[in-house]
C-alpha cells in the first residue's frame, strides 16, 4: 500500500544533489557566459563594460565558493565535479574570444590567448583519457594560482579603456598579468601532460 522507503530515499537524494547550493552557483556561472558575451558586443560603451565586469567578478567568486561550500556542507556530487571545470572553461574561452574580437587583446598578446586556449583543450583531453583509466589528477596549488591570476587579468581587460579612465594604465596591467598567467598555464599544462604520458607508458 505504501511505497518502499528505499525508493523515497533514492529520489530525494538525487534531486537534492542536482539542486544543492554549490551546483546552483555553478549553474549561475554557466548562465553568466552569454550575458557577459552580450555585454562585450557593445564594448565601445563604457558603462556596458562595467556591467560585464560586475557579472564576470560575480561568476569568478562563485568559482571559489562552490567548491568550498560543497566540501563544507558535504554536498559534493558527480554532477558538480563534471560541470565546475566546464563552466570555468566556457567563461574564460568566451571572454577571450570577445576581447580578441574588440582588439583589447591583439598583436603579440594573441599568442598568450592561444596558449591559454590550447592548454584548456589539452587538459580536457587528458582528463577524458585518464578518466577511462580510473585515474584522477588533483589540481595543484600553482594551477589554482594560475586560475586566480587569469581571472584577475581578464577582469582588467574587460574593463579596458573604461578602466584606464578610472585607473591610468589599467589595460597595461591587465596585459602584463595576462602574460604571466599564460606562462603559468604553460607550466601547469606540462605537469598535466607529464602525468598523462606516465600513465600512457604504464599502459
Amino acid at each position: 500500500m505504501f511505497p518502499p522507503p528505499m525508493a523515497i530515499t533514492t529520489v530525494t537524494s538525487g534531486s537534492s544533489q542536482a539542486w544543492s547550493l554549490p551546483n546552483l552557483l555553478t549553474y549561475g556561472r554557466v548562465a553568466a557566459v552569454p550575458v557577459v558575451v552580450g555585454c562585450l558586443f557593445w564594448s565601445d560603451i563604457g558603462w556596458v563594460r562595467w556591467v560585464a565586469l560586475g557579472i564576470f567578478i560575480a561568476a569568478g567568486i562563485t568559482d571559489f565558493l562552490d567548491g568550498y561550500l560543497a566540501r563544507a556542507l558535504s554536498q559534493q556530487s558527480t554532477l558538480g565535479q563534471m560541470l565546475d571545470p566546464i563552466a570555468d572553461k566556457l567563461l574564460v574561452a568566451a571572454v577571450l574570444m570577445m576581447l580578441v574580437a574588440d582588439h583589447t587583446i591583439e598583436s603579440y598578446s594573441l599568442s598568450a590567448a592561444i596558449i591559454i586556449l590550447c592548454r584548456e583543450i589539452l587538459v580536457s583531453g587528458l582528463r577524458e583519457f585518464l578518466a577511462e583509466l580510473k585515474v584522477s589528477i588533483p589540481v595543484s596549488r600553482i594551477a589554482k594560482w594560475k586560475t586566480t591570476l587569469q581571472l584577475v587579468a581578464l577582469g582588467f581587460l574587460i574593463a579596458g579603456p573604461a578602466g584606464d579612465e578610472l585607473l591610468p594604465g589599467a589595460l597595461n596591467i591587465g596585459l602584463a598579468l595576462f602574460w604571466v598567467s599564460a606562462l603559468l598555464t604553460l607550466y601547469t599544462g606540462w605537469d598535466y601532460l607529464k602525468a598523462g604520458l606516465k600513465h600512457m607508458g604504464a599502459e
